[in-house]
This record gives C-alpha cells, structure tokens and sequence, in this order.
C-alpha cells in the first residue's frame, strides 16, 4: 500500500518577499508589544543620540526597547541569549529583521537607558488602567530575595578583614626583606644592573591588602553614617542620644562583597544564605504590581512607608485617585510604627498586618466578644482585628493577590537572579520585570485588540 505526505522542499526559494506579519498569528504577544510602544514617550531615550558625531547610525530605540521587552516577557534576560534568538526565533526575526543587533549592542543599550525606562513603568499602569485592571479596593504588599550578581564566596567579615589585614602586612613585609636581600646579593653581582618590575607575588599581596583596607574603610563609614542617622532620628524626638558617631565602628560580622558591594547576604527560601537583593511590591486584586523597588535590607520591616508613599505616587500619576479599602501584609512587615502610619493615611480605609506567624495547621483562633479594652497595645489591638471574620478574610486573600506574580516572574519567566550590579541598577531591572509582568497581564486581558 503507497503512501502518500505533502510536499516538502526545504530548499525552494520564495519568488516574492515574505511579510513578517504572516510568520506568526495575528493575536501574538510581538504585534501587540509593537502596536503598545508606538504609544509610549521615547524622548528621553532619543534625545541622547548625537547624529552630527558621524559614524554607523544607531538601532532605533524603539526597536531595540520591543527586543528587551518581549526578552523579558518570555524569559531570556541574557544579552547573549537575546541575540542567539535573534538568529533563530521567528518572533525575535520580526522584531530586528536582518539587522541582528550584537549582544554588546543590546547590553549597552539596556545599561545606559535603564534610567530611562523607569517612566515607562507609570506609561503601562495608565494602560492598564485603560483596560480597566487598575482596581485598588484592595491591595498587598510583599517581598521576595533575588540573587544579586555577585558570589557568596567573595564577601568577608570587617573581623577577618582585620586578621587578613594583618597577615598580608606580615607578609609583605617578609617578602620585601626578601627582595632586599636578592637585590643586595644581584648588586654584588651584578653591579648597577637591575630590574624595576614588582615580584607578581608582592604585586598580588598588595593589590589585594589595597582591597581589604578600601573594604574597611567603606564599612567603617557606612556605620557611622547608620549611627548619625540614629543620632539625628533621637535627637529629632527630643531624646538625648548616648552614641557617637564617630566612634563607632562596624559590627565584627558585617559583611562586605568585592564583586558587588551593595548586594547583602540575605536568608532565602530555602533557609539557606546568599548575596541578594530585596526585591519589593505591592500588587492589587487583578495582580497588576503597582508599585516596585529593591533594597538592600534583608528586613522588610522598614518598607512599608515608601512602598506606600510610592504606591500613592504612582496611582496618582496614573490618574487613579480611589482609596484603598484593605491594605495587607505579612508579619515581616509589622511594628507599631507602621500601623501608625497606615492608620495616618487617609486613602488607605483599613490596614491588616499580621502581627505573628503560625504553625503548620495552626488555627486562627476567633476573635474575643464585646468592645475591645482600651489599654491595648498596637499588636493586641492589631491580633484581635485580624482574628474578626473580616479580618480573616481579608488577611486570607493577600497571598492571592501579593504571591502568584513573585511564582510567575521567579518560577514561569526564570527571572531568579539580577544581570547588572549595584542597588540602582537592580532597581532598574526589577522594575523592568514588573512592567512587563503587568503587559503580560493587560495581553491576556484582551482588553487591547491587536491592530
């Protein structure tokens, strides 16, 4: 019995020019990213270019900004990776075309305008609000550690930097009465001939007792300035500080990381430790993140207050002016100061934050009856509302709200470590993450009809 198959001529040349917009479907992610940038302000990015310095003229901006925004919505984040796509992904195709840009291209391009995309973060949340998914009856706020670039293995101790200090200048020391003594012995030799270069081991020594001591001092100075800021915050309450700033000196296990010093060693979900970033956000009901930064504290304890001053900036500039019916976070973010300044805000109705955690299968037990007693601390008063029903079902929603877009960024996109170093530059790029996490969700939405 014959067999028959479709023709197959993997050869055949096409006898007129193929139009990229038959590649893919007509609803695909790349037309839609297309059709969103002709509507955003570029200027800021356009207007750092200098055609009168000659020379091969630039990839356009607006092309080179939809290549880093579906990267980013498919999960390749490397330069690298983005141009190997490029060469053999359809999609990527009908971005660049036959121009491929180089992978220095793209990381260059992405490091220094990452400033300027910051305020395309606010440009998608006024479309978002456009497709009716900037809802803020309820919001939460919440924080996951990502992992800087820079190894655990390159940070030290200011307590072993003190002991590494000393054993290189012990060292040192030795290996330049050494040089001496070869010196005198080649000058009885050889006379008046010698060689000026540095012995590579002193070289490497000093080079890196040089490093050691930029370290320290660095530390140093970072703790009198947190000890000046304590000073200024008592002396602003009235009270009379004991401290001196400049007798402080750093704690013998603060940490110091050569390859990116502002990165910390932070306790990650699997219990282990590792160099991170504290990436922050606060989401709403339609998991639109509303609002996004990184810090360098491991607590989130001291977050709560710009992340909302943030938040409220952002609605505002997004011409959303609704309150805030429910406002949630986990205990990590709980002191009195806090509750204070939630309570303090008019356009946040009621906040919940929880004041401890429980055990695996731990009830939460109900609320007692009657009016509360007015000698309550701010976290009994605090516990008892969010053990009412309403609490309970308020607190209930936040990891429905707050935790699928750290799974949907970290797990489904892979974005689990930063490509670029220093705090900024990590701000950045975690709010490059979050815009296109909430174009991802306007897409689905299908609010916006692909043209």
């Amino acid at each position: 019995m014959s067999r028959t198959f479709r023709k197959w001529s993997p050869d055949q040349s096409l006898l007129f020019p193929p139009c990229p917009r038959d590649w893919l479907p007509e609803n695909h992610l790349i037309y839609f990213l297309l059709d969103v940038s002709t509507q955003m302000d570029l200027s800021s990015i356009t207007e750092t270019y200098d055609s009168d310095k000659g020379g091969q003229p630039p990839y356009h901006p607006r092309m080179m900004l939809v290549l880093l925004l579906y990267a980013y919505c498919v999960g390749v984040f490397s330069s690298r990776k983005i141009m190997q796509r490029c060469e053999t992904d359809v999609a990527f195709r009908v971005i660049v075309g036959e121009d491929i840009p180089d992978f220095r291209r793209i990381s260059e391009f992405r490091r220094r305008h990452l400033e300027h995309m910051q305020p395309l973060f606010i440009e998608v949340l006024l479309l978002c609000r456009e497709a009716g998914l900037l809802k803020v009856g309820r919001l939460a706020l919440d924080g996951t550690k990502v992992k800087a670039n820079a190894s655990r293995h390159k940070a030290m101790s200011y307590d072993r930097m003190t002991s590494e200090e000393e054993r290189l200048e012990k060292e040192i020391a030795e290996l330049l009465q050494q040089a001496q003594a070869t010196d005198d012995a080649e000058d009885v030799q050889h006379g008046d001939d010698r060689g000026d270069e540095l012995p590579d081991e002193l070289a490497r020594r000093e080079q890196r007792l040089e490093k050691i001591r930029e370290a320290k001092a660095a530390l140093e100075e970072r703790a009198r300035q947190k000890a000046a800021a304590h000073v200024a915050r008592l002396e602003s309450e009235g009270r009379t500080p004991r401290t001196i700033p400049d007798d402080v000196v750093p704690k013998p296990k603060a940490q110091w990381n050569f390859t990116d010093p502002e990165s910390k060693i932070m306790k990650t979900s699997n219990k282990g430790f590792d160099q991170c970033g504290n990436a922050q956000a606060v989401t709403n009901a339609d998991q639109i993140i509303v609002s996004a930064d990184v810090t360098d504290q491991a607590n989130d304890m001291r977050q709560v207050e710009p992340m909302v001053e943030q938040t409220l900036e952002n609605l505002d500039a997004a011409g959303v002016n609704d309150s805030i019916r429910a406002f949630t976070a986990d205990a990590g973010y709980f002191s009195e100061d806090n509750v204070a300044f939630l309570d303090e805000t008019d356009r946040i109705s009621e906040a919940y934050i929880a004041t401890g955690r429980l055990k695996h299968h731990e009830r939460v037990a109900p609320a007692p009856k009657g009016r509360p007693p007015k000698d309550l601390t701010a976290k009994q008063k605090m516990a008892r509302k969010l053990r009412t029903k309403q609490g309970q079902a308020e607190y209930a929603r936040r990891k429905a709200i707050v935790e699928p877009p750290f799974g949907q960024i970290k797990h489904c996109r892979g974005f689990r470590q930063f490509l670029l170093r220093g705090l900024e530059n990590m701000q950045g790029e975690w709010k490059l993450v979050c815009l296109t996490h909430n174009l991802l969700k306007i897409f689905r939405s299908g609010a916006f009809a692909v043209s």
